[in-house]
């Protein structure tokens, strides 16, 4: 099959009208390629290079950009990896491999030179070997982060409710209305009808039924591998008032690509959204507000509270100070380790103690870099492939 092929036969079923925006997303650049295509990565991937490594909860789509601000249950942001749709349980070698292989690719893209890539490698390696044989994870919030992080989550606190809300809704008769084009589309026959029963008997069982009154709903462009997949946003009462309503997303989970790409023994969950809450939960340094796997229309769901997207790193920012991105970096390789030990022992995850003996294992990383170089090749002939077809 050309690369074409395997990605219509990847995504067969999505909604059209988003498949498009994902494809048109994905020829962009080399970098959002292989975003949108994690599953023609573990595909390709041979792991049986890499070094052997003890089981821990992945990202299973770890890259540059999905790293970045969450709210947590307690209100406050933090710092983390916030993409777990991919989630799984697998050698960290995995996410190691494809975090490596997103930072070649995107920095070539912005004509970054071959040493301060290969500098950013090893940095990123160094970060997560120190972190580990740490053995004691760290959390990243506002005041006990530095550089663009701390940026990042500084404007988050700057961000109140009302502006947020004026950016994705307007005021139509007095009352808020999301707003269509860029980030939501009109509903499809039938969905309103389907998303109100489901926030009405999802309101029956929460302590403030009223907080989650539906006043309007639309189809959620966001993301790119996901873009296709059923998935709305809700704007509902909240507290009320000018500036209390929610905006809440509800996403069709389906099965990791990276374990049907790869499949590996893993722990029995009621559904994908149930792995997914899991693993995000685990990983993170503080459990994220509002993640519920739901039930509607037979089938399970997720429904998380909507923060904006925007936060998150960006590598074109890399040019303006190479010697802050690459420490950067290295407090990447860090956030990975701890989400690595924090999550240890759960659910068939190993214990912290064979993690940081893995990280004393002089040989590991060499593999990684050269199977990370290999991967970036071919991502970048299938991004060229893909152009040419299409």
């Amino acid at each position: 099959m050309t690369t074409t092929q395997r990605i219509e036969a990847f995504n067969r079923g999505r909604d059209p009208e988003r498949l498009r925006l994902k494809l048109d997303i994905m020829r962009q650049d080399a970098f959002s390629f292989l975003r949108g295509t994690c599953h023609l990565f573990y595909e390709d991937l041979d792991y049986r290079a890499l070094p052997d490594a003890p089981p821990v909860w992945c990202c299973g789509d770890l890259h540059l950009q999905n790293f970045g601000s969450y709210k947590g249950d307690d209100r406050l942001t933090y710092f983390d990896i916030n993409d777990f749709d991919e989630s799984c349980l697998a050698p960290p070698t995995w996410d190691l491999v494809r975090f490596l292989t997103s930072v070649i690719v995107a920095a070539r893209g912005i004509r970054l030179s071959a040493s301060t890539i290969e500098s950013l490698l090893t940095t990123f390696l160094a970060g997560y070997t120190a972190a580990l044989q740490e053995g004691k994870p760290g959390i990243l919030e506002r005041e006990t982060s530095k550089g663009p992080i701390r940026d990042l989550l500084a404007k988050v606190r700057k961000r109140d409710r009302r502006k947020f809300l004026d950016e994705r809704t307007t005021v139509q008769a007095g009352e808020r209305r999301l707003k269509r084009g860029k980030r939501a589309l009109d509903l499809l026959p039938g969905e309103r009808e389907m998303l109100q029963a489901f926030a009405s008997e999802f309101a029956k069982q929460q302590p403030k039924p009223h907080f989650f009154d539906l006043f309007d709903a639309a189809r959620r462009i966001a993301g790119t591998g996901s873009l296709g997949l059923p998935r709305y946003v809700l704007l509902v009462k909240g507290r009320g008032g000018d500036d209390g309503n929610f905006l809440l997303d509800l996403k069709f989970q389906p099965p990791s690509a990276t374990i049907r790409a790869h499949p590996l023994p893993q722990p029995k969950f009621p559904s994908d959204p149930h792995r997914v809450a899991f693993a995000e939960a685990a990983v993170q340094a503080v459990e994220p507000a509002l993640l519920t796997p739901v039930r509607m229309n037979n089938r399970w769901w997720l429904l998380r509270e909507l923060i904006p997207t925007g936060d998150r790193l960006n590598i074109r920012d890399a040019h303006a100070d190479i010697a802050e991105f690459t420490a950067l970096v290295w407090t990447l390789g860090q956030i990975v380790a701890w989400g690595g030990l924090r999550s240890a022992g759960r659910e068939g995850s190993a214990s912290r103690e064979a993690l940081t003996g893995f990280s004393r294992d002089p040989n590991w990383s060499a593999p990684l870099l050269h199977a990370a170089r290999e991967c970036a090749q071919r991502a970048e002939q299938q991004f060229a492939d893909f152009r040419m077809e299409s």
